[in-house]
């Protein structure tokens, strides 16, 4: 076999499954997992016991045959799982979501016959974290059972979900120019207002759990013994300090200053618009000083990811 005839999609044509499939992957990049960051989530059994439950969501699952192409499978509703318990020795399990297609593997009917299933791989290592070769399916958790156990809890669930194509979203928030105002002079105290108005609001998408934050603050003149800090603030997230910390200088220089993180974002922080602002201050060191002006810049370079929550 060359080429698969006809190509997607030719008036008159009959399409093959696999013409199908091959067009997923293609339009995926060959990536493979869930779909959303809320799918398929193993969890411990509504009442605790001698399994666990998968929830809803959907999933991209690639054939571990070359030219199998990716198939598309859905969850409604909590699927059991049942895990058997253990005696004397601990055992670590695995729970992955399988695609057993006859026409590569198997013998299933897929008439009559559920081709894709939730499956228990037990007896693997501690650290595993993917399907045995040759086999299609995904990872979706890993299952750490003590000796003499029959009840799973999500405390023995570690969870190995990928996303297939997470989402990103990368904005720029650029304030150029500031009135002429000095740092104050208290030490100890972050400014909520210094440099004035820098502050943008961000509409954090419902998707989002993590985002990288770049604040470039530029411009800021400063001299003499001058030592002061700049943070970034978003919604009651704080994060990490940056210094600017000069020497005694008879004159005045222009310094650039960037404060960076990249936060976790809990549930209740997205889905909703979040002021991100710079806060400055400074420490114990009051004998120099710096100010802002009207060729001063503040850029927000943010971008939010996509992950499994």
């Amino acid at each position: 076999m060359t080429l698969l005839q006809p190509p997607l999609m030719v008036t008159g044509g009959v399409h093959t499954a696999r013409s199908f499939r091959m067009s997923t992957q293609a339009s995926t990049h060959g990536s493979q997992g869930i779909t959303e960051g809320g799918d398929l989530k193993v969890r411990q059994m509504a009442t605790p016991g001698a399994g666990v439950r998968v929830g809803n969501g959907s999933s991209l699952v690639r054939g571990a045959a070359w030219g199998q192409g990716t198939y598309t499978a859905i969850n409604l509703g909590d699927a059991i799982v049942p895990i058997a318990a253990t005696a004397g020795v601990g055992r670590t399990d695995l729970i992955v979501q399988r695609v057993e297609d006859p026409e590569f593997e198997g013998n299933l009917n897929p008439a009559t016959d559920d081709i894709t299933y939730f499956q228990v791989i037990p007896g693997v290592s501690a650290n595993q974290t993917s399907v045995p070769p040759g086999m299609t399916g995904i990872v979706l958790a890993r299952v750490t059972l003590p000796p003499n156990t029959a009840t799973v809890t999500d405390a023995m669930i570690t969870d190995l979900r990928q996303i297939a194509v997470p989402r990103r979203d990368r904005k720029l928030y650029s304030i150029n120019g500031f009135p002429y105002v000095k740092l104050p002079e208290q030490s100890g105290v972050w400014q909520d207002d210094w440099p004035p108005s820098g502050r943008v609001y961000t509409d954090v998408p419902a998707w989002a759990t993590k985002a990288n934050v770049v604040a470039s603050f530029t411009g800021i003149r400063v001299w003499g013994e001058t030592f002061f800090g700049v943070r970034l603030k978003w919604g009651n997230w704080i994060g990490t300090e940056y210094q600017v910390d000069t020497d005694t200088i008879s004159y005045m220089s222009k310094h650039t200053v960037m404060a960076s993180d990249s936060p976790w974002l809990s549930p209740d922080f997205r889905g909703k618009t979040q002021e991100l602002r710079l806060q400055c201050g400074r420490y114990s060191n009051v004998n120099g000083g710096a100010d802002v002006s009207g060729s001063t810049a503040l850029i927000f370079d943010v971008e939010f990811v996509e992950g499994v929550f």
